[in-house]
């Protein structure tokens, strides 16, 4: 019997072991004009916030895996003139929201985005609400109207993750 026992062990850690770290799966959510990868199925949420200064009703799309957190939150302004103050302003505000800081920032220009040098892609360093060290990498951009933020937040990301996550966004034409 403990032979058997052995071997089922063995069997179980084995299939735990070929699992897959993420479910990555194509979401288009309504209304945003985007197509990208989730490693979960994303639940979604809209709620009115402050941007730059404007109510804006913003949704957010976020799920969780292997304790990393991806979310997409896109808004639709109605203004030309507020997209480049919305993208600074939501920049601005995850940086606060993670009690983080910017380590490194690079240009972020996706296939059919609308230029603006406020498109950017950003790691972070912070704190959670907890005080807990946490990473986190980001990208802000804009279509038309439209403002896009992506990001990524963990403990410890993992960079090949935060790249699928990133670098299979399609913006609509």
């Amino acid at each position: 019997m403990p032979r058997v026992r052995l071997i089922a062990i063995v069997l179980c850690a084995s299939m735990t072991a070929c699992a897959p770290a993420f479910n990555w799966r194509e979401v288009q959510p309504a209304g945003s004009g985007v197509t990208l990868q989730f490693p979960c199925k994303p639940q979604s949420r809209t709620r009115v916030a402050m941007l730059d200064g404007e109510a804006v009703a913003m949704t957010m799309l976020s799920c969780s895996a292997q304790g990393i957190n991806f979310a997409l939150v896109h808004a639709e302004l109605g203004d030309p003139a507020r997209v480049a103050p919305a993208l600074i302003a939501m920049r601005k505000a995850l940086a606060a929201n993670a009690d983080g800081r910017e380590l490194k920032a690079r240009p972020f220009a996706p296939a059919g985005m609308t230029p603006n040098e406020q498109a950017v892609r950003v790691r972070y360093a912070g704190r959670s609400p907890q005080g807990d060290p946490i990473e986190e990498e980001a990208a802000f951009f804009s279509r038309a109207m439209h403002v896009y933020q992506l990001a990524v937040l963990g403990t410890r990301l993992d960079a090949a993750a935060a790249d699928t996550f990133f670098d299979n966004l399609r913006i609509e034409e």
